[in-house]
């Protein structure tokens, strides 16, 4: 059953949840240097601002979970959190990033707005305790084996601790060999939880070691997924974004280009206001 009230959760003062406008989770898929990553969180500000679309900046100091050894995975968490905090210090914007083991927990915490728990490890019961007790919020990636309402168990790890900043993310499902399906009735079973639901655009696009030592995508779509996340009632987009993903070092095929951005975002507020009820010919539909 829907919540009477749905969660709203507030990122430093970004609210997420309930009515309010759709959120932009967005970055490069990982901290290629400092002068990169300060370049695309500034543009990615400068284009948010303009489309007036709540920004939260998103770069991995580590991508842990790679196809291969030989995988670009970042600068490493201490030389990568000094760069977030300089990003987070420059432009104002909360900072998201992922952690993957319980050491590396609470020097994160110091510096990220958001914990993120990547999805290969959302069932990881100590890792998700040890970020609930920062009391920080948690966006918790729901797992490519899981269904939507097996969430509700790993919620509630999150809330023994007391935590109830909680942010569920859909992230595409297992289908065959090398391949991701998204079911946009997730979006809808997961905020029937209780929380906003984050749907990440890009990395359901992805086609898991689709490359053999690298992960294939399909950024072709990201536009018409994006707008079907927003139509079903999604409370944030999550998309990596880069000036040139062909260049990236990791899911580069799967990332959009930072100059489609703003034409992108103009779709997704027209469809974001109808649904909510805000727009000038909004219908009032409810998800």
């Amino acid at each position: 059953m829907q919540p009477d009230k749905p969660k709203v959760i507030k990122i430093n003062q970004i609210p997420i949840g309930g009515n309010q406008p759709v959120a932009l989770i967005a970055g490069p898929c990982v901290i290629e240097d400092e002068r990169h990553a300060m370049d695309c969180a500034a543009r990615l500000q400068e284009i948010c601002q303009k489309a007036n679309v709540p920004l939260i900046f998103k770069s991995s100091y580590d991508k842990a979970n790679r196809s291969s050894v030989d995988s670009f995975r970042g600068p490493g968490i201490a030389e990568g959190l000094k760069i977030l905090e300089k990003i987070k210090t420059k432009t104002g914007l909360p900072i998201l990033s992922d952690i993957h083991k319980e050491e590396e927990v609470e020097e994160a915490a110091k510096v990220l707005d958001i914990l993120q728990i990547p999805a290969y490890l959302c069932r990881q019961t100590d890792l998700l305790l040890k970020a609930a007790g920062t009391f920080k919020p948690v966006n918790i990636k729901k797992g490519q084996f899981l269904a939507p309402w097996d969430m509700k168990n790993i919620v509630k790890k999150v809330e023994s601790q007391g935590n109830h900043d909680i942010l569920l993310t859909e992230r595409g499902a297992t289908f065959g060999y090398n391949n991701l399906v998204t079911d946009f009735r997730s979006l809808v079973w997961m905020r029937q939880i209780g929380y906003p639901v984050v749907f990440d655009v890009t990395h359901s696009l992805q086609l898991p070691g689709g490359l053999g030592t690298a992960s294939g995508g399909q950024r072709e779509f990201i536009p018409q997924f994006a707008r079907a996340a927003v139509a079903v009632g999604c409370d944030a987009l999550f998309m990596e974004i880069h000036p040139n993903p062909d260049s990236a070092p990791c899911d580069g095929p799967n990332m959009l280009e930072m100059e489609n951005l703003p034409k992108l975002l103009e779709g997704i507020k027209a469809i974001d206001e109808v649904v909510k009820g805000r727009g000038q010919k909004a219908a009032n539909l409810e998800p």
